[in-house]
């Protein structure tokens, strides 16, 4: 599945709010790009490990097993 097309997508409007002195807007498409970055990543690897026969052992919250373990 190719997901990375949204980076594009954000790009776009981020050049677009940039060259329409739109700066506070350019800047929250950077962050909203790291998300998704984070967000692609997090889908390949959960694919990736499944493809292989394997599930991520972790919290469930979809990031490979980041986040807390559950253990007290």
């Amino acid at each position: 599945m190719r997901s990375d097309w949204i980076l594009d997508v954000l790009t776009d409007l981020k050049t677009f709010a940039t060259a329409n002195d739109l700066p506070v807007l350019a800047e929250q498409l950077d962050d909203t790009a790291i998300v998704a970055l984070a967000e692609i990543a997090a889908l390949l690897e959960k694919t990736q490990g499944v493809a292989n026969g394997s599930e991520f052992e972790g919290s469930g919250d979809g990031l490979g097993g980041a986040g807390a373990s559950g253990h007290a």
